[in-house]
């Protein structure tokens, strides 16, 4: 109980926190609570090749599982007559197994640690893939100011900060901003979803994003109504480009 009570110590010491977690309760992973050896952190090697590793070809632009011999150059059949404001989704994998389990998880006021976490080991498995596109800033899908005091914290805060720290990219939390509190997206349609975002959200024209390429950073993907609405939002602010990284995509 004092372990999980330290790991959902909020704020910009979660990193700190997690330190402390492993000095008063040490060697243990962050997921199944299995001993780690003296040079493992955060997660046993077998929880961490569950929750990064991805057996499954995915569609470059929407981060959709579809088949090996599935044609993607002009995306899938889930997204290819959909009209996105983002290029391309980079994800961790899908929305299944243990990393389900671990967003879900991270959704809980007790979740920033293991968010800070897992956004270290994700930067990890996904930072030379993302280097490929060239991208100039690194912003997080924002929570609307009363979900975020709900929870606590913003999980693609905590996820998106390691991301930018290994690309050497400024993070910038303070551009975009989520100015309507939308009912939940579960069980909604294509449609119904996207009408449910529009004009959810707000940017500032700021000099750190005209004319660059932004990282846009969430926890999950589904249809990409969210993502797409934010990254309009942004290229309306004046970036010129906006691509996604995403820890799963579900199929929902």
């Amino acid at each position: 109980m004092a372990r999980d009570w330290l790991l959902g110590l909020r704020g910009a010491g979660a990193t700190l926190t997690r330190g402390l977690v492993q000095v008063l309760y040490p060697g243990v992973c962050l997921f199944c609570r299995k001993s780690l050896l003296p040079h493992e952190r955060d997660f046993c090697p077998e929880c961490l090749a569950q929750l990064t590793t991805d057996r499954h070809v995915s569609c470059p632009r929407c981060g959709s599982t579809v088949g090996p011999f599935t044609p993607v150059s002009d995306g899938c059949s889930r997204c290819r007559d959909e009209r996105l404001h983002f290029e391309k989704v980079f994800r961790l994998g899908p929305y299944d197994g243990a990393l389900r389990e671990i967003i879900l998880r991270m959704k809980h006021f007790t979740g920033e640690s293991l968010a800070d976490a897992m956004g270290e080991a994700w930067s990890l498995e996904i930072m030379s893939r993302i280097a490929q596109a060239r991208v100039s800033v690194v912003v997080p899908v924002p929570l609307h100011w009363y979900r975020r005091w709900r929870r606590g914290y913003n999980q693609s805060e905590s996820l998106a900060r390691p991301l930018a720290a290994k690309l050497c990219l400024p993070f910038r939390t303070n551009v975009l901003r989520r100015i309507r509190n939308t009912p939940s997206q579960t069980q909604r349609g294509g449609s119904a979803r996207r009408d449910n975002v529009r004009g959810a959200f707000v940017a500032r024209r700021d000099p750190g994003i005209r004319g660059k390429t932004v990282l846009l950073v969430d926890d999950v993907l589904t249809t990409g109504s969210t993502a797409s609405e934010a990254a309009k939002t942004l290229q309306q602010a004046g970036a010129e480009r906006v691509v996604v990284a995403v820890l799963a995509h579900s199929q929902y």
